[in-house]
């Protein structure tokens, strides 16, 4: 049996709120089990009433819950060098619809939450658009993006002390990656788990305060 794989075109869902005067833009990207929705409350959250962009972008591939909402994944370890290339290039074709309907001010960041971070960083690292800081909530920086952290701009990580997934030794890891490489990381670690807990919101709004006066 051979296995091959082709090209074929999907469509993709993504939120938009710009409102007037904006100062800065969130793009997001939401964890697994997730849709774009959750992850757009989470954004407002992190504007918290400032005058800043909101761009949400759901994973390709959609299922159902047993409730049976619409919920959405990244990628699988199947085809796992295909699907980063197909996010990718979904990812960018969003930014540039958003730039040419309403405009994307900057600075311009990126938020991911769990499976939604290695997104944020790969947006940050490949999507050619000039960015200024990613948020990175319970999860890693993945292996395709570390050769190019050099590329990155300031980065929050997040860590809950009870996330059994990402550890205090993942976090060093990442840590010791960006550094070496000249990023500026600031690192917010909170009493949760696996989650965006309210204390991480507050701080990704104080990180993008600093953006928005550097």
């Amino acid at each position: 049996m051979d296995t091959r794989t082709i090209t074929t075109t999907t469509h993709g869902r993504y939120l938009v709120e710009i409102p007037e005067h904006s100062r800065a833009t969130l793009v997001g990207f939401h964890g697994y089990q997730e849709s774009a929705a959750i992850n757009f409350d989470v954004l407002s959250q992190i504007a918290a009433g400032r005058s800043i962009g909101i761009v949400s972008i759901q994973g390709l591939h959609r299922f159902y819950t047993k409730a049976n909402d619409v919920i959405a994944s990244w990628m699988t370890k199947e085809d796992r060098e295909h699907a980063i290339s197909d996010n990718v290039a979904y990812v960018a074709k969003v930014l540039s619809a958003v730039a040419d309907e309403y405009g994307i001010t900057r600075p311009l960041i990126y938020v991911g939450f769990s499976q939604g971070v290695a997104m944020a960083y790969r947006a940050a690292a490949l999507a050619q658009r000039p960015c200024d800081g990613v948020i990175a909530l319970a999860a890693d920086v993945p292996p395709d993006v570390a050769p190019l952290a050099a590329s990155l701009p300031k980065v929050l990580i997040g860590r809950g002390t009870g996330d059994k997934w990402y550890t205090e030794e993942k976090a060093s890891k990442d840590r010791a990656v960006l550094e070496a490489s000249g990023v500026a990381v600031v690192e917010h670690v909170f009493e949760g788990g696996h989650v965006f807990a309210p204390e991480f919101i507050a701080r990704a709004g104080t990180f993008v305060d600093e953006l928005l006066l550097s």
